[in-house]
């Protein structure tokens, strides 16, 4: 028994201790935005700093001098950035990086540099600096000479890329040093924040906002009419852009209380933040191997049989190495569950686990294990309106024979259980801001004249949305192509975009140590790619929908049409824990560590190593938010959630729970629990620990027969019609809101005759050469029917016209 017991704890993956937040700390942010191979350039930074400071400071140090000092020295910086060599601007901006990295050479502590970064870079900012390197950035964007040598080119290295990833590397470091408070900051630097966050979230730059001169560069690459721009840097910088203009997931919480307070509906049950934060991970499911040798034990003819399943566990896993990629394993094991649970059929493997007793009792738990169970669930149930309305429609049927709509108040006739029952249903209704939104919109396409023009608040995520409407497929699908390339599960093809441009050397390696370094920078390239992807998308979906449902649903759309599913789905199709237990980091080469310290011999064995982390903080970051982007794509929406049954999704996510971290877990449960009622009863019945972790973490639906297969929305799929009644939603309200010309039919007309010739029409300036040929063609030659003039016109044939010239080819669509 003590044997068994010591077995099974030895082989259950360690708990995770991760905390979930908006970025990574400080210094692990700063050291991303840099690649290994670009640690040479460190030097050139100080030396072209160090070549014209010495001129201007006789002797003195950047450290010594007074801000006004400073400011002097920056202001001649910010001159001779508009010198017109090319050479000479790319000096200068290397001299103004050195600044912004926190003049390391000057510095003797990491937390030296941090802090000598953050004060050059708020005096950057006060001078003016961003403005100018934002003029410079689109120069760059925009020079097709380096862009057509970029596409002749058949390797692309960073020497392609030099002014680009410099001025990116500025914009960067002052973005998100100004983003992040310090506790420390004086007041000129919170009210500097401010204004820069306002600056970046307002459409000043070229009337748009800054984001979407990024976007553009993304969607430029994507097309190949760019290979050379450093996508790593851009989409950093995009990401970090979006995140500081429209708040983290703390700041969408605090936004979400104050929307539900001015449409008058009630607080929230709860703090989801809190909550998730405050659970704990369960163990993860059983393996293939843990139930093939518990057969054989039961071959043996065994007397004392070990019970196959902890109370505590979700489905036993007694793995005995959870690194090992043992992918093959788990999906002969996963495949026969999804697929005998489909078909109805019995798996043989599993026969014999679900019908055999348990004669022996349970083995007695640790006190430690014991104590852990919550006291109660942690979520407070939900019930929607139309829940309300479901149960009400099925009590009536049954009990009266008829139904009233949708009304909800009128009991009359139903037993007394059914009254105690619809009281209970009040009591947890939930009326989401999105429903409100959904009705506001419904009533101000039916009643445009009565209901009045719409007040639109002008938010970030407002001018945001405005600005990307008119090619947001193409930022979708942009960033859906960099994120396939960036994903470990995916294969090198020829005519799939080159991500690496802005890792490759010059010089491609020679040695063994060299190649080590270079395929740990790639793929650590990679990671910080899918990063930043996955979170500016889910910072987009968050704010969106908050903003108005249908801008959510609009961008939703457009991401599952360009197969944003089964390209996350692919993602996971890994051995996830190897991904986020991977060591893919050189600690002594991440700035500003080695800015400041001796860099020590690099060997092998100690690139092997790795860091002493237990967990990759990034790469579990990504697949957290990856989930949480998959629940936003398929809540409430079943043809997206077939879309989970069709791709097999459920033996991918079931291997995704050996990740022992309550968050993680929490989003796969989830994406389970909406599928369960597909996948049939015997994948119900072979997997009922992973059942009881969903009833456990995830909220409750009162009336959602979730577990039983029952539910009235067990329906047949039909994708088409949902997402085509869903597009002309969305289709209406961008009309009705962003089509500026969509009212001509209802503007006043003037008709005073004297007022309409007095009108200056204007002509084009070549107009009076042929003025009498136009007269000619036009009006003298030209019979005139004066007879018609008598003759009752149909007004609603010529309304009707007006209205098909004027409104024609103004709606905005989806592809």
């Amino acid at each position: 028994m003590q044997q068994t017991d010591d077995m099974e704890g030895s082989m259950e993956s360690p708990n995770l201790e991760f905390e979930y937040g908006d970025t990574d700390g400080l210094t692990a942010e700063l050291s991303e935005l840099y690649s290994y191979t670009e640690e040479p350039e460190f030097s050139l930074n100080r030396d072209y700093f160090e070549e014209d400071f010495r001129n201007h400071a006789k002797g003195r140090r950047w450290v010594e001098l007074s801000t006004e000092e400073q400011r002097a020295y920056i202001m001649r910086l910010l001159d001779a950035l508009e010198v017109t060599d090319r050479d000479k601007r790319l000096k200068v901006a290397r001299a103004i990086l050195y600044l912004a990295q926190g003049v390391f050479d000057e510095c003797d502590t990491e937390t030296d540099v941090l802090h000598w970064s953050r004060h050059n870079v708020f005096l950057l900012y006060d001078m003016g600096i961003f403005t100018a390197l934002l003029e410079l950035l689109s120069m760059e964007i925009d020079n097709n000479q380096a862009c057509s040598s970029a596409v002749r080119k058949p390797a692309i290295s960073l020497a392609d890329s030099t002014e680009l990833r410099v001025l990116l590397s500025i914009m960067y470091l002052i973005v998100e040093t100004i983003r992040v408070e310090m506790e420390d900051d004086r007041p000129e630097w919170r009210t500097a924040r401010e204004a820069f966050k306002t600056e970046l979230g307002s459409p000043l730059y070229n009337s748009e906002p800054f984001a979407l001169l990024l976007f553009t560069m993304v969607t430029k690459f994507c097309s190949m009419s760019a290979p050379h721009f450093p996508m790593k840097k851009v989409l950093l910088l995009l990401w970090k852009t979006l995140l500081f203009t429209l708040g983290g997931f703390e700041d969408v919480q605090e936004m979400k209380v104050g929307v539900r307070a001015r449409l008058s509906l009630p607080p929230l049950p709860e703090d989801s933040i809190k909550v998730v934060r405050s659970m704990r991970a369960a163990s993860p499911p059983a393996s293939a191997m843990e139930l093939i040798e518990q057969q054989q034990q039961q071959k043996r003819g065994r007397r004392s049989r070990r019970p196959l399943v902890k109370q505590d566990s979700l489905d036993t896993y007694n793995e005995r190495d959870p690194f090992k990629n043992d992918d093959a394993r788990d999906e002969e094991d996963d495949g026969d569950d999804v697929d005998s649970g489909i078909e109805g059929e019995v798996d043989p493997l599993d026969r014999d686990v679900i019908i055999q007793p348990t004669p022996l009792p349970l083995l007695p738990r640790p006190p430690s294990e014991r104590v852990s169970f919550p006291k109660g669930l942690p979520w407070a149930p939900k019930v929607r309106e139309k829940d309300i309305e479901h149960f009400l429609e099925a009590s009536r049927n049954k009990f009266i024979g008829f139904t009233l709509g949708n009304d909800t108040e009128t009991l009359v006739g139903l037993p007394r259980p059914i009254h105690e029952s619809v009281k209970t249903l009040k009591q947890h209704k939930y009326i989401s801001i999105a429903e409100v939104q959904i009705k506001r919109e419904e009533e101000l396409q039916q009643c445009p004249m009565t209901m009045g023009e719409e007040h639109v608040q002008e938010t970030p995520a407002e001018a945001l949305y405005v600005g990307m409407l008119p090619s947001l497929s193409q930022y979708v699908i942009a960033l859906l192509k960099l994120l396939l390339a960036a994903a470990p599960t995916s294969k090198a093809k020829t005519d799939s975009i080159n991500i690496l441009a802005d890792v490759l050397p010059e010089e491609m390696p020679i040695t063994v140590l060299q190649s080590m370094k270079l395929g740990i920078d790639v793929n650590r390239h990679k990671e910080i790619i899918v990063k930043a992807i996955s979170a500016l998308l889910l910072l987009l979906l968050k704010h969106f929908k908050l903003n108005h449902i249908y801008q959510f649903e609009y961008v939703s759309q457009h991401l599952v049409f360009a197969n944003c599913i089964p390209l996350i789905l692919k993602f996971f199709n890994q051995n996830i824990m190897s991904y986020i237990s991977a060591k893919n980091s050189i600690c002594v080469l991440d700035f500003p560590h080695c800015a400041v310290h001796e860099m020590p011999e690099l060997t092998a064995e100690s690139l092997e190593a790795g860091d002493s982390n237990q967990f990759c903080w990034r790469n579990l970051f990504s697949c957290i938010n990856l989930l949480r982007i998959l629940n936003k794509l398929t809540k409430w929406k079943h043809s997206r959630t077939m879309m989970l049954v069709v791709f097999k999704s459920a033996p991918i996510l079931k291997r995704a729970l050996k990740v022992k971290q309550a968050m993680m877990q929490l989003y796969v449960l989830k994406l389970l629990k909406i599928q369960t009622k597909y996948l049939g009863r015997q994948w119900r019945k072979s997997n009922m620990k992973t059942m009881s972790a969903i009833y456990q973490k995830v909220r409750h639906r009162l009336n959602d027969d979730w577990a039983y297969g029952n539910d009235i929305d067990a329906r047949p799929w039909d994708f088409q019609a949902e997402e085509c009644a869903l597009r002309e939603s969305i289709e209406k309200f961008n009309t009705r809101r962003y089509d500026r010309n969509q009212n001509s039919e209802f503007a006043p007309v003037d008709n005073c005759l004297q007022s309409v010739l007095g009108q200056r029409v204007e002509l084009p300036e070549d107009f009076h050469y042929s003025y009498e040929m136009w007269l000619e063609r036009e009006v003298f030659s030209q019979p005139v029917q004066w007879e018609g003039l008598l003759q009752p016109s149909d007004p609603v044939a010529g309304h009707g016209g007006q209205g098909a010239h004027g409104c024609g080819g103004k709606m905005v669509h989806l592809d």
